[in-house]
């Protein structure tokens, strides 16, 4: 596990090294002395103890909700734990924003990834003017189409892959240390520490270059659904971060002795006979890097979805053994999208680290105070130095996030943009459900009216079974209402099913359904799912067996209403919130297609709304 946890989790950090020594110079224009280099490993070594192994590592692993981490699954414990607080609504809120910047990081990631590692073939080959952004680009391509096939088969070998990578980052760092062991003396924080007196302000743009290499620490936390916390800690203590820790001192080493190497150390430290060996390492591990985050942002769009954060997407599954492998296409192209525009507008990894790294910090800042409230909720007084520490680190992380505030005039503010531009669609789609579902509330007929206009005016009844879905397990669905009021029948046996989505991961086969009788004939079925599963309506339709409901597939038609949002008079939305939700709405997903029912069984009953 914790082999494969090396293949999956730490690709986006521990290709850090390709591009993060170099951008800390280059930004704030840092000359390259003995003193500035053994400041700047002083505060990567750092950084790497404090963000990564004591609070990812040591204390947020411990904040996951039933197995699943994740800002997401994070938020939606808190708030759970936390009905009665005032602060509710303000954890939902941070949990939206961290959410969005994580989607900005996505397209951000593969892009300078990629193109720090086939930047190598300028260092191999510096006569042969090699085009590097025509085969970045069509790397990229490459990478986002095979989505749609899968990742099992590829994902066996990534493991290995990085456990190589990792091999070979501490042997290069290894092999210049030897040369330079002065540059151990870094280990003492206050090279650190000096660095920031001398330079006040100015060192936060250094320190910004020194967040590049704590990137991906979010990813500890986001996968441990997938291999648990023992194997990732142990990747990260025995593996990971001696590795990481070697090359950086490694490059530092180098530039001692040769500072022009600045303009790209990481292949520069490589004897010239390995340089394309290690480029096509380079370049596997850039990809299995970007795949972890592809990987991501599928797995956060379900969540968002299931939680009521964005419309309905098309998910598949590539694989039928492994529910979390999915393929989301809509997420992919403009991920793909996204990625090439960034390719080809900054032109290179130096350029692209200074749009990098703002969002992943607003994102790890977000996760410190979710979980110093689920510390305090589940401990009480008990945890107080925890809390005591973990706030300390919390100062940390508002380090880092001004930092990457100085990059705003060089690209840091297109990742802030974009995270508060879908954070901005995420409310908008959360406010407009929210008025859709008030105005068809209001509409909805109680369940003791729709009973006495049966009696005082019975409709016709027919063969067969008849699945009403109702958003609220409150009243009567308005899909029933019409098929009676226009066509006058009803079934033999009818379902109103509601299907609740829990702020937790999975709900237990024992507490998944609830069977009440409404008459004679109809009955209430209200389904709970966690936000990690995608409801199927058939298997909930079997499992009610077990509850004297009856269920036959070929007798069985699904009664769906669809809403037509039409803009009207008065409106709970403002002009522009509106006319996004509308067109958000359309865009969504077919409800029969999400459930994956039958075409030939399904039935839709339109209704026009105004909002």
């Amino acid at each position: 596990m914790a082999l494969a946890a090396l293949g999956v989790v730490f690709g986006d950090i521990g290709t850090s090294p390709l591009y993060a020594v170099s951008a800390c110079f280059t930004g704030p224009h840092l000359e390259v002395t003995p003193d500035h280099i053994f400041g700047l490993l002083s505060l990567i070594f750092w950084s790497l103890v404090l963000v990564i192994l004591l609070k990812y590592v040591t204390v947020v692993l411990n904040a996951d909700n039933k197995g699943e981490g994740g800002v997401l699954a994070l938020t939606a414990l808190v708030i759970n734990t936390e009905r009665a607080s005032p602060r509710r609504k303000i954890y939902g809120t941070l949990g939206i924003l961290g959410a969005s910047l994580f989607f900005a990081d996505g397209a951000i990631t593969p892009a300078v990834t990629v193109l720090g590692a086939v930047e190598g073939l300028q260092v191999a080959a510096p006569t042969a003017q090699i085009p590097v952004l025509p085969i970045v680009v069509v790397i990229l391509f490459g990478l986002f189409f095979i989505q749609r096939h899968g990742t099992g088969s590829v994902a066996k070998v990534f493991g290995p892959v990085m456990l190589g990578w990792f091999l070979v980052l501490a042997v290069m760092g290894i092999s210049w240390i030897v040369r330079e062991p002065r540059v151990l003396l870094a280990l003492n924080p206050w090279y650190g520490i000096r660095l920031f007196i001398e330079h006040k302000v100015g060192a936060l743009a250094v320190l910004a270059g020194v967040f590049l290499t704590v990137t991906g620490g979010e990813a500890l936390y986001a996968d441990m659904g997938h291999f648990g916390k023992v194997p990732i800690r142990a990747a990260w203590v025995f593996v990971v971060m001696p590795a990481l820790v070697l090359n950086y001192f490694g490059e530092g080493a180098m530039l001692i002795e040769n500072p022009a190497a600045i303009s790209n150390p990481f292949y520069l430290m490589a004897p010239e006979w390995s340089l394309w060996p290690l480029i096509m390492l380079a370049t596997a591990a850039s990809l299995i890097g970007s795949q972890a985050v592809i990987s991501g942002v599928f797995s956060v769009t379900t969540q968002a979805v299931s939680l009521g954060l964005l419309p309905r997407v098309r998910v598949e599954h590539s694989s039928a053994e492994h529910a979390g492998q999915i393929y989301v296409p809509t997420m992919n192209w403009l991920l793909m999208a996204a990625s090439l525009a960034l390719v080809i507008g900054f032109g290179s990894s130096a350029a692209l680290a200074g749009a990098y790294g703002l969002a992943v910090s607003g994102a790890m800042t977000i996760v410190t105070p979710l979980t110093l409230s689920l510390i305090k909720s589940r401990t009480g007084s008990k945890s107080r130095a925890l809390r005591t520490g973990l706030s300390l680190l919390f100062i940390i992380d508002i380090a880092f996030l001004l930092a990457n505030l100085t990059k705003l005039e060089d690209g840091g503010w297109l990742p802030l943009v974009s995270g508060l531009t879908i954070y901005w669609l995420m409310q908008t789609w959360q406010a407009g459900r929210a008025s859709v579902m008030a105005r068809l509330l209001r509409d909805q007929k109680p369940v003791r009216d729709f009973l006495d206009d049966l009696k005082r005016d019975p409709p016709v009844k027919v063969a067969g079974s008849a699945v009403f879905l109702d958003a609220k397990a409150s009243g009567i669905p308005r899909a029933l209402l019409n098929n009676i009021k226009f066509n006058r029948v009803i079934h033999e046996r009818v379902v109103l099913l509601t299907v609740v989505t829990r702020e937790q991961p999975r709900i237990a086969e024992a507490k998944r359904l609830t069977v009440t009788p409404v008459c004679e004939g109809i009955v209430r079925i209200v389904a709970q799912v966690g936000f990690m599963e995608k409801p199927n309506i058939l298997q909930i339709l079997r499992d009610a067996e077990a509850y004297g409901v009856p269920y036959d597939p070929e007798r069985t038609t699904f009664f769906l209403s669809r809403e037509e949002l039409l803009p009207g008079q008065r409106s709970d939305l403002p002009p522009l919130r509106r006319k996004a939700f509308m067109q958000m709405a359309r865009s969504a997903q077919v409800i029969a297609d999400y459930y994956g029912l039958p075409p030939s069984r399904v039935v839709e009953i339109g209704t026009r709304l105004e909002i």
